[in-house]
């Protein structure tokens, strides 16, 4: 690390990169970077640390920078390009990351779903205990000085995260995203079996995974679940409209009671991993037990607020398995409430091959509402449509557009469930003008 240079983000407002820019911020560097002059939910707390967002321009590559380059962006893109014709340290967001997290005791979140989730839970149980540095997926990132934990979202994309080497991994599931890139759910649990054998210390794996139940590594795993066969079990669960709570125990000695203000199944699982971790960490159990109580979830993951007579919750949500999940903790908070599930599908490739799994998981609301696919900048066309998925569901289907919602909002007092990881925003700013005019 140098004080000299300026650390430049090629791709500053993307999620992990504006949280390793908030670090190194944190930790007395200077910092600036490059972007969409659209404005991201990112961007928010860039701004607030006055770190420096310029439009793309290779006009702003200049001697004195070290560029960390998203991974979004290929070496043919003009700053990169630049900055390497011209000889500047170019290191990728994930090569970045784990030169960063040396001298830690250091602990990933992996998995296809509920990593962001779980690492903002994590970060926020330990961050309040011992001094912690975290990166979690949703933009938020802490540099804290002399920092016992480092805390980190751990992306399965392309393999990033084989750049890692932590002491310790917390693998919430493996199932078969990113179409793009991955041939098929093996070649899925192949990375994190690479990525496994690099943890030093230990694993803590979701039981109920088939695949995390199979790792060919030596790494010793710990699985955390509801089942008699996980090491950390959580039982006699109690599931109401404040919340959850349960007990766990380790090896069937009981670890006490725990409370949790969240909704849905995979929050008891994730609760249940971060109290795992954190009890080999030798962390107090009393002092995990009150941050549990405290923790208010993270951006982008069933968030709330009031439109009108409506209840809306927006929710990064765009795999099958975390439809499921945002949905299961909606009829948890909110059992007498109508259910309508808005679903932006992301990227040709995901919504073909997952498209079975989107029309069950979205067959758990009353009615379904779709927009148009969002296509990444990997991919800009294919040969499906959000009407292909429309024609496998029974409850609904409907395509909404920007220009026409009529048939969303002529629902009252009912719960709306915005999901998906494109620009479904837009329509919850569209829809939210609507019902308060």
């Amino acid at each position: 690390m140098d004080k000299e240079t300026v650390y430049y983000f090629v791709g500053i407002k993307g999620s992990g990169m504006s949280s390793l820019a908030l670090i190194l911020h944190d930790k007395g560097f200077q910092v600036e970077g490059s972007d969409i002059e659209q404005y991201t939910f990112t961007q928010k707390g860039l701004a607030a640390a006055g770190i420096k967002m310029l439009p793309f321009s290779e006009d702003n590559i200049h001697a004195g920078l070290t560029v960390i380059a998203g991974n979004s962006f290929t070496d043919e893109h003009p700053e990169i390009k630049k900055a390497r014709a011209m000889g500047l340290p170019v290191y990728r967001y994930h090569e970045f990351l784990g030169k960063l997290m040396e001298g830690y005791t250091s602990i990933g979140v992996a998995g296809t779903h509920g990593k962001t989730s779980t690492t903002g839970l994590l970060s926020h149980v330990l961050s309040n205990i011992a001094p912690t540095s975290y990166l979690i997926g949703d933009g938020t990132g802490k540099g804290t000085p002399d920092a016992r934990f480092f805390v980190f979202e751990a992306d399965e994309y392309r393999r990033h995260f084989v750049a890692y080497h932590p002491d310790y991994a917390i693998m919430t599931n493996v199932d078969f995203d990113h179409p793009d890139y991955y041939k098929d759910l093996a070649d899925v649990k192949s990375a994190f079996e690479q990525f496994g054998s690099q943890v030093k210390k230990g694993i803590f794996a979701w039981g109920d995974d088939e695949s995390l139940r199979h790792l060919d590594i030596k790494t010793p795993i710990y699985y955390y679940g509801t089942k008699d066969r996980d090491d950390f079990q959580a039982i006699n669960i109690k599931r109401t409209t404040k919340g959850s709570s349960f007990e766990v125990t380790y090896k069937n000695k009981s670890l006490g009671e725990f409370e949790i203000p969240l909704f849905g199944e995979h929050n008891v699982l994730n609760s249940t991993a971060v109290i795992a971790v954190s009890y080999f960490e030798k962390v107090d159990l009393d002092e995990i037990r009150r941050e549990l109580l405290n923790f208010s979830g993270v951006k982008r993951r069933f968030s709330e607020s009031k439109v009108g007579d409506m209840t809306m919750i927006d929710d990064y949500a765009h795999h099958p398995s975390e439809i499921k999940a945002t949905l299961d903790a909606a009829r948890q908070k909110y059992p007498d409430k109508e259910i309508l599930a808005v679903f932006q599908p992301h990227t040709y490739s995901r919504t073909k091959a997952l498209m079975d799994g989107f029309a069950t998981s979205l067959s758990k609301a009353d009615h379904v509402f779709l927009t148009n696919i969002f296509s990444s900048a990997r991919e800009k066309s294919g040969d499906v449509s959000s009407q292909d998925l429309a024609n496998k569901l029974s409850n609904g289907g409907e395509i909404i557009t920007t220009d026409d919602m009529s048939a969303l909002t002529a629902y009252h007092d009912a719960v709306v469930v915005f999901m998906g990881a494109g620009d479904i925003q837009k329509y919850e700013k569209i829809y939210t003008d609507l019902k308060t005019k």
